[in-house]
């Protein structure tokens, strides 16, 4: 037997699979259940979007008092939070997240388009 921790797996390679696992990780780990953990699950976004908002006046360096605090890697991890964020509220709501998703994007694609 070894001293040492066996590395933990590696993540799924597939976009959806990942929310999966993140999703019931976090199902697993949560001290709220029910509605009310539906909708702080929810309102988590609200927190990554405002990392979004500082994160860029970080890059920018609006803000005097503080200078350039951020860089705008930061501000493309932040948006990747808010996506990931957003998948998983996704699948919370519902178990076929995918299909919603990709219908979603076709209906927003042809409206867009005018195709």
């Amino acid at each position: 037997m070894s001293d040492h921790p066996s590395p933990p797996p590696p993540p799924p390679a597939d976009l959806w699979d990942s929310v999966e696992v993140l999703c019931g990780w976090l199902d697993a780990t949560r001290p709220v259940d029910g509605r009310e953990g539906l909708l702080l699950r929810i309102l988590k976004l609200s927190e990554e979007v405002g990392e979004v908002a500082e994160a860029v006046i970080g890059a920018t360096g609006q803000n005097p008092r503080k200078g350039t605090t951020h860089t705008w890697d930061d501000v493309r991890a932040e948006l990747c939070d808010v996506a990931v964020t957003a998948l998983i509220a996704l699948r919370t709501l519902t178990p076929d997240a995918r299909e919603v998703l990709t219908d979603h994007l076709a209906r927003v694609t042809r409206r867009s388009l005018g195709a």
